[in-house]
């Protein structure tokens, strides 16, 4: 199994990279949007997402590593098709397409990774797929850099298509189930004991939309950085999650949950109150590079929910997750635009705010570290 994931993890990694890295000249040099149309299709892309609870449905008839492979299958057509749509309706098409396919790959991959893997081991694979995905980050940057030079973005978007099509055809022919795990429920779970977890996981979602729609839109619009050096903070941060990503791994095996997670949130802060107040152009930098980093230690929230939840509860339980995660993700970049617009310091002031009540909040963890 760790082979399948880490196959298809630098499919859905090719794949987000280069749809994050071509989308917005294509779709302005190319299909001539503007800003209405580009928000649009960024909420279009949110809603898959929402709807990854209906997973547990889906593997009412497909086993779930089939629907992770088909999920990459998505993923490459959707990406495939995108050159070739160069309008409104068809990059909001070609987008929910590869959408439903990122999502619905990541739900069943953090699934699978807590039921085929024990407490030990589950941090270390999870560092290592985000180690891996750093590195196709990387990969795929440097490939569309090279070729944009002699390739139009139809053919860019075709051969990567292409590659994550191939990809997921190796993943339907292959078979990394194994005797012995417990049976999964196909239906919708929440249970009380679970509150935490649940809690966590929507307090991680809305710092992370705070992070992506604000941090970046700080850097050019206050400091002005320009594209490239946007990129070289890109390729540093990744360099540095490609190291670092395995190291938290560990570190949650020998210092448990609750101690990673204290870290990070105690960390953050102290970074999202200087990111509101500093004055510093290069303090600036540092601290997206810091608040990329702390991402990595998420995957200390899904081990928790391993440690304490029925082995039979972590399919529907991690689609849950993930629509819970999600829910920010419509709406804070509203609220924190508005918010922005009044002073740009409230929305790290308030993510400051909800990295403390997060930080009270993993107090509650009652596990240790693992034995």
């Amino acid at each position: 199994m760790y082979r399948y994931l880490i196959m298809l993890t630098i499919a859905s990694a090719v794949g987000l990279q280069a749809w994050a890295t071509l989308f917005n000249n294509f779709a302005v040099e190319v299909a001539g949007l503007d800003g209405r149309h580009v928000g649009i299709i960024q909420s279009v892309r949110e809603i898959p997402g929402f709807l990854a609870l209906l997973a547990i449905y889906v593997m009412l008839i497909i086993k779930e590593h089939r629907l992770s492979a088909f999920s990459i299958l998505l993923l490459g057509i959707g990406l495939g098709v995108t050159g070739v749509l160069p309008t409104f309706i068809g990059l909001m098409f070609a987008t929910l397409i590869s959408s439903f396919g990122f999502h619905y790959y990541e739900t069943t991959n953090q699934s699978l990774t807590l039921q085929y893997f024990n407490t030990e081991q589950a941090p270390w694979v999870f560092g290592r797929q985000y180690s891996i995905a750093s590195a196709a980050n990387i990969g795929i940057g440097l490939f569309i850099y090279l070729v944009s030079f002699f390739i139009n973005y139809s053919q860019t978007y075709m051969i990567i298509g292409v590659f994550i099509v191939g990809v997921a055809a190796w993943g339907f022919s292959q078979n990394p189930e194994q005797p012995g795990l417990a049976l999964q429920r196909k239906r919708m779970i929440l249970r009380k004991n679970y509150w935490l977890f649940y809690f966590l996981t929507f307090m991680a979602g809305a710092r992370r939309q705070i992070f992506m729609a604000f941090a970046v839109f700080l850097l050019v619009k206050r400091f002005e950085y320009s594209v490239q050096e946007v990129t070289i903070l890109f390729v540093v941060n990744n360099i540095i999650r490609y190291y670092l990503s395995p190291m938290i791994g560990k570190s949650i095996v020998r210092f448990g949950e609750r101690g990673v997670l204290s870290l990070e949130y105690a960390s953050l802060v102290i970074i999202f109150l200087a990111y509101a107040f500093t004055d510093s152009r290069v303090l600036a930098a540092f601290l997206y590079i810091l608040d990329h980093i702390f991402f990595s230690f998420a995957m200390a929230i899904k081990t928790y929910f391993q440690k304490v939840a029925d082995p039979r509860d972590i399919a529907p339980s991690m689609a849950v997750g993930f629509t819970i995660n999600h829910i920010a993700a419509v709406v804070l970049p509203a609220l924190g635009g508005f918010l922005w617009m009044l002073d740009y310091r409230i929305p790290f002031i308030a993510g400051a705010c909800m990295s403390a009540v997060s930080l009270g909040a993993v107090q509650l963890i009652k596990i240790g570290k693992s034995p």
